[in-house]
């Protein structure tokens, strides 16, 4: 049947994923998946003939930038004040190890 899906196959989703269900929800997702799986039937229903294969739905550019280093005059002395604790001129942090 398409887009249907029976209450062992949830359950044993649900297992594979390791979460434990109600019967509550297993019968939910027996009806969500069963939508989900009806819309992908729809889908392949789709005439794509001359469409090429996307890898992404948006197209994405290379956003890298030169790797500068830049200072603001100021502005570890303006960071230094904001800090709740300092120490020596530098922000006290809570030690990483013992």
């Amino acid at each position: 049947m398409v887009g249907k899906i029976d209450k062992q196959e949830v359950e044993y989703l649900a297992k594979l994923a390791r979460v434990g269900l109600t019967n509550a929800e297993i019968t939910k997702y027996q009806k969500d998946l069963g939508d989900i799986l009806g819309y992908v039937e729809k889908l392949n229903e789709v005439n794509t003939d001359g469409v090429a294969p996307m890898a992404a739905g948006i197209q994405a550019k290379d956003v890298m930038r030169d790797d500068k280093v830049e200072s603001v005059e100021g502005a570890p002395a303006e960071l230094l004040e904001c800090a709740p604790e300092k120490e020596d001129g530098f922000i006290k942090t809570k030690s990483v190890f013992e």
